[in-house]
């Protein structure tokens, strides 16, 4: 087993990152001993890296290790680019201190992308959560993943394309998937299996170009292609107008007694660029639990 000590650059809240995560039943972790497992495949083979926190939000540093000795460098790169711990969120945070969401961001500092471990693990999740409640949006998707997916040393993977794709609705429907959804994620996995959608590709295009590449997908809009803007690839500037949770918590914390419209949304948010994706994050923190 080899072991690495890592640092963030500054501000880097990891427990909430564990928070977020232990929402999923399929991801392994422990918050009070502040550690978490992640499945990681590098071509065909499957790794598992222990990512714990051993300072504080203020002074993040973070041990990590694994017994793939043999792709140690793949790994620890892997790693940093799933956390983002490059990312400098001090300059997030004093950004924010100049908007009206000053307090909300004294009250969550150093709050992440807390991202998911794959691109295509985190399509399969957000086209499953669409338009459902999120108790039910995680049994289903744990369903997949148990009877898809492959587990090792007591950590799930997802299933890769080729087997979701040659996968019949009925099984899916079998899970409680609707018809609809079961065809979404077979014929969007079977479109990825077969080179026509190429979803690394789509990580050096800007948001539009993306957007537009997406929801061109039977089964993808616009609130699943920002979804997986966000937490597949990490992008900074997204604020998904149309998600319940954001405006629940933007009722809350300007004490308003009705939904804001998506015109006063845009008009909001308008400062808050090019961080909108961490306003997304923290206001959905400020009412999570």
């Amino acid at each position: 087993m080899w072991k690495e000590k890592l640092k963030a650059v500054n501000f880097y809240d990891f427990d909430y990152t564990l928070l977020r995560w232990q929402l999923d039943p399929v991801i392994r972790l422990d918050r009070e001993e502040r550690w978490v497992d992640i499945p990681v495949k590098l071509n065909e083979d499957h790794h598992i890296v222990r990512v714990q926190a051993l300072g504080t939000t203020l002074d993040p540093v973070f041990s990590v290790q694994s017994d793939s000795h043999e792709a140690k460098s793949e790994l620890l790169n892997y790693i940093k680019h799933l956390f983002q711990w490059d990312v400098d969120l001090e300059n997030v945070h004093e950004h924010f201190l100049d908007t009206d969401l000053e307090q909300l961001f004294r009250n969550h500092p150093g709050t992440p992308i807390v991202k998911d471990f794959l691109l295509y693990d985190c399509l399969m999740k957000v086209i499953i959560h669409q338009q459902l409640n999120m108790k039910f949006a995680y049994t289903l998707s744990t369903r997949f993943v148990e009877t898809l997916g492959t587990q090792k040393d007591g950590v799930w993977f997802y299933p890769d394309p080729e087997t979701v794709a040659r996968t019949p609705y009925e099984t899916l429907r079998e899970l409680q998937f609707s018809q609809r959804k079961a065809e979404y994620v077979i014929d969007t996995s079977k479109q990825i299996a077969e080179g026509e959608l190429d979803l690394p590709a789509l990580d050096v295009m800007e948001n539009d170009d993306i957007m537009k590449h997406l929801t061109k997908v039977r089964g993808i809009g616009p609130w699943t292609a920002e979804n997986w803007m966000m937490f597949g690839l990490g992008r900074e500037n997204l604020f998904p107008k149309a998600d319940i949770g954001i405006q629940n918590a933007l009722k809350h914390y300007y004490h308003m007694d009705r939904k804001p419209t998506k015109d006063e949304m845009g008009a909001w948010s308008k400062p808050w660029s090019p961080y909108l994706s961490y306003a997304s994050l923290t206001l959905w923190r400020s009412i999570e639990g």
